[in-house]
């Protein structure tokens, strides 16, 4: 049988067009349909434009830390107006990237919104295009509970171009996205109140790092309330009026929601032709990102697997070879850095204590609990916190935390170590580079009582 294509990608984020481009690359007819601006989430609406607000935000405390190294204090204004014309102009620079480099590689770019007819059949407007492989790969969405009022919050989609900054900003939620707009905009000189409703924000991550980020957060100013959660929105004539549960209220001019996001599948017809979904609305897939209906795959956010866009590359990389190359290349989950851009940074890779704790017999926990020296004239209580845990039998590292200035630039480094296997002895015998805080991480030679 002939087909128009031999993959049909749906969806041109991070993982769509990866692998767009290297099984283009392999020689093989593909096409890539994408309905809205190159590059997904994570160029759009998500990693680019977030880090470039993050950046925005650290501007006024590099301003007041400069008084201790004998500067007059900077006067200066924040303009969001200035911000959001330059975020745009990068962005579509970005998608223009995008364009180029599908473009350079052959790949037939198919405007519009994909509908999945058969099994190796995609619909777009009014056209239908036959293919081999079709490959699902359109990401999630942002999702916002069911309170009264509901229609009156905005998402992490709505954010970067609000038409006036939010002076009074209620954010709800206590993940990655959650906790960077509070910081974020907390930066920029909005009053922020971040509620979460459980104990403690970022779970999933090592315990010391969530109370210590926690700690950092509310002392750069964020209102941060745990065990606290919405109850109804309501339209004042100046702003928001939001009836907490416990019963009491707070009037701000926006209210995000950063509570989850979902698998992108409306519209898709995933239903209609037989492909077999989690409870959670995720695309079921086996090691090879194959759905139960063979010639039909899904990589990303889309299948769940830790949704982060170098994730997703990777993904991409192996479906590539799987369908196109030699089959040899596989997708490892273990020892994947990630970074959370609040104030301050937070980075890991690896093991929590907790799951170490769990998975190891025996295991040594390092820490460090300093002011950096950057802040010994700044006069600020800014603290980093760096963590080391060790496997006592093998000696083996099992997992890197850092709370502090640039902790993802330092992380990035020592997943490498962690990648090859690296033991606290090789941790010990690196001469550190002084005077630096990452060098703390090559210093720690007394373990924590457990």
């Amino acid at each position: 049988m002939s087909f128009d294509f031999d993959l049909l990608v749906i969806g041109a984020g991070s993982g769509g067009v990866r692998a767009s481009r290297m099984a283009a690359a392999r020689g093989v007819k593909v096409a890539v349909v994408e309905g809205a601006p190159l590059g997904g989430t994570c160029v759009n609406l998500g990693c680019v434009p977030k880090k470039l607000y993050s950046y925005a935000s650290s501007f006024p405390g590099h301003f007041s830390s400069s008084k201790g190294y004998g500067w007059s204090e900077v006067s200066s204004s924040f303009d969001w107006e200035v911000l959001k014309k330059n975020r745009a102009t990068e962005i579509t620079r970005l998608n223009g990237i995008y364009g180029n480099l599908l473009k350079g590689s052959g790949v037939v770019q198919l405007n519009g919104w994909g509908t999945i007819v058969d099994a190796n059949t995609v619909k777009v407007g009014d056209k239908t295009y036959t293919a081999r492989y079709i490959l699902i790969a359109t990401g999630g969405w942002p999702t916002v509970p069911d309170v009264p009022g509901k229609e009156l919050a905005i998402t992490s989609n709505e954010i970067f171009d609000l038409p006036a900054f939010p002076k009074r900003l209620l954010v709800v939620g206590g993940g990655y996205i959650a906790s960077e707009f509070a910081s974020i905009f907390n930066g920029m000189g909005a009053k922020v109140i971040q509620l979460y409703r459980s104990e403690k924000i970022l779970r999933g991550f090592d315990e010391d790092i969530r109370h210590f980020l926690s700690q950092e957060m509310v002392k750069h100013g964020v209102d941060l309330r745990v065990n606290s959660d919405v109850a109804k929105l309501e339209k004042t004539a100046t702003g928001i009026l939001v009836t907490l549960k416990d019963g009491s209220t707070e009037e701000v001019d926006q209210v995000l929601y950063a509570t989850g996001r979902a698998p992108n599948t409306k519209g898709l017809n995933l239903e209609g032709v037989g492909v077999a979904t989690s409870k959670s609305g995720h695309i079921i897939v086996d090691k090879n990102y194959m759905s139960n209906v063979p010639s039909i795959f899904a990589i990303g956010d889309v299948v769940g697997h830790l949704e982060l866009t170098p994730v997703a590359l990777g993904e991409a990389m192996v479906l590539v070879d799987y369908l196109f190359g030699d089959k040899t290349r596989q997708m490892s989950y273990d020892n994947i850095p990630t970074a959370i851009f609040t104030t301050p940074n937070a980075a890991t890779v690896g093991l929590t204590e907790e799951q170490a704790r769990q998975q190891y017999k025996d295991i040594a926990i390092y820490r460090s609990d300093f002011k950096a020296l950057k802040h010994t004239l700044t006069g600020k209580d800014e603290r980093t916190l760096m963590k080391l845990i060790v496997d006592k039998a093998s000696d083996k590292v099992l997992g890197v935390h850092m709370v502090g200035d640039e902790a993802g630039e330092i992380i990035q480094g020592f997943a490498v170590a962690l990648k090859a296997g690296a033991t606290k002895a090789i941790f010990d015998s690196t001469i550190g580079i002084h005077p630096t805080a990452a060098e703390e991480f090559v210093t720690m030679r007394t373990p924590v009582g457990d």
